[in-house]
């Protein structure tokens, strides 16, 4: 069984890859934010569920990254029936769950489908596997105001691995 660094290296395994997969804590080597304010009452606005910024970058990505993501909400969403999710053009919900936008509220952390605290465990922020931009989608109706912050964190696993917070 192989099971140095220097070992796998020799195998070929990207350094990249070696790290990741030789740290237990999973080392992240970036990170970023991205602040959102919703203003979907206007046409093309960010949160207008039929404009042209729906769905909205927060990142793009190239290679294969491994990524946690959630948010931090500053101003609580309004939007009659307005949804939100995040996640990629091949699955829109798969990072964060999607969410009533008025569930959203100041000082809460988002990261699934039921943001109710300001508090929440480090073992909730899920790992995955990304090799798409990350994209916030309206779902229905408009989000017409409130402000989230996004905190992105990630480590490249392919050696061309990268995320560019937008």
């Amino acid at each position: 069984m192989v099971s140095t660094f220097d070992e796998l290296k020799r195998k070929g395994v990207n350094t990249n890859t070696l790290q990741a997969l030789m740290n237990p804590g999973w080392p992240q080597y970036e990170g970023g934010e991205i602040e959102v304010t919703f203003d979907g009452a206007t046409e093309n606005g960010i949160g207008d569920e039929s404009g042209s910024q729906n769905p909205y970058t927060l990142a793009t990505v190239t290679g294969l990254v491994e990524m946690s993501i959630f948010a931090r909400c500053s101003t609580s969403l309004t939007g009659a029936s307005a949804t939100v999710e995040v996640g990629t053009a091949t699955s829109t919900a798969n990072l964060i769950a999607q969410t009533t936008a008025t569930d959203i509220d100041a000082k809460e952390i988002w990261h699934d489908a039921a943001p109710d605290a300001s508090i929440e465990l480090t073992s909730v922020i899920l790992r995955k596997l990304v090799a798409e931009d990350v994209i916030l989608t309206v779902g229905t109706d408009d989000v017409d105001t409130g402000v989230i912050t996004f905190v992105i964190r990630w480590s490249p696993i392919t050696s061309d691995g990268n995320v560019v917070v937008t």
